[in-house]
């Protein structure tokens, strides 16, 4: 299962990072690279939604289909982020926060893994809500610009802390969830 339609999607999320990244390297008016890599991070954000529905729709789910996807996820945010931060369109507080964040949870995952309680982590929809509210404001931040009379930059800002709270927020969920194990282990 190693090169069915809905993996390669995601790996096409990976490749993605150098090539949103490498747009603002590009010789090209700032608006014009700022279009190119909405475009891009929306196109390529939307293959998180499509594969899973490929994976189950085709019957090609896979256990390495169910690792890498989150991972070009974070991948995929978190370049982005350092983008955003470096184009001091995102405070690097924020960057910080859902980096660490993601970092800290991939490791309690993998612990929690390790000893058979990877149930206790189980994705919930709180981390879906701040999964969807970075893909929101991710793209309002790399456009920087208006659209309709609304200034993405600034709603890019709002939401981007908004995410930032959720990121806490779940990552205390998951903590809490995970705790009754690690004292469990712990007191052992």
């Amino acid at each position: 299962m190693f090169l069915t339609i809905p993996t390669v999607m995601t790996w096409t999320r990976i490749v993605a990072i150098p090539l949103i990244v490498g747009v603002f390297y590009l010789p090209l008016a700032p608006e014009t690279r700022n279009l190119i890599a909405t475009v891009m991070f929306i196109v390529f954000a939307a293959t998180d939604w499509l594969d899973g529905f490929l994976a189950r729709k085709l019957n090609q789910t896979s256990a390495f289909g169910a690792f890498l996807d989150p991972v070009a996820d974070k991948f995929l945010v978190c370049a982005s982020l350092l983008v955003l931060v470096h184009l001091q369109r995102a405070d690097v507080f924020v960057g910080l926060i859902i980096i660490g964040r993601e970092i800290a949870i991939s490791a309690l995952r993998e612990w929690m893994a390790q000893i058979g309680a990877s149930r206790s982590v189980a994705v919930h929809m709180l981390g879906k809500l701040k999964t969807t509210v970075q893909m929101v404001a991710i793209p309002f931040l790399l456009y920087d610009g208006r659209v309709a009379g609304i200034d993405t930059g600034v709603w890019g800002i709002w939401l981007i802390w908004l995410a930032a709270v959720l990121t806490v927020w779940s990552m205390a969920y998951y903590l809490q969830k995970a705790l009754p194990e690690i004292r469990a282990r712990v007191a052992r």
